[in-house]
């Protein structure tokens, strides 16, 4: 009896080594650089310059719930879903 319980163990100890592993080197870095990029949209406001996913610079014009009005180098306004925002341009 206590030889198989003992199997158990050792046999179970490498699947909990191997999630641990998992859990500290790719969720839990993940999830904080998705908390940081969620906080960082939610404190954008007019007048910031931003990357979009697509690689534009825009300015930020307008900040409404869903989307930003922003600005391009030429002047055109055009609306951006607040998940497209890649990063804020620091000056």
């Amino acid at each position: 009896m206590e030889g198989s319980s003992t199997d158990l163990i050792s046999s179970l100890l490498p699947l909990v080594a191997l999630f641990a592993i998992f859990y500290f080197l790719i969720i839990r870095p993940q999830q904080k650089q998705a908390k940081a990029h969620k906080e960082m949209v939610s404190n954008l406001k007019k007048g910031d310059k931003i990357v979009t996913n697509g690689g534009l610079i825009v300015e930020v014009v307008k900040v409404e719930d869903t989307y930003f009005l922003v600005k391009n180098n030429d002047g055109t306004e055009m609306k951006l879903v607040r998940e497209f925002v890649a990063k804020l341009l620091e000056d």
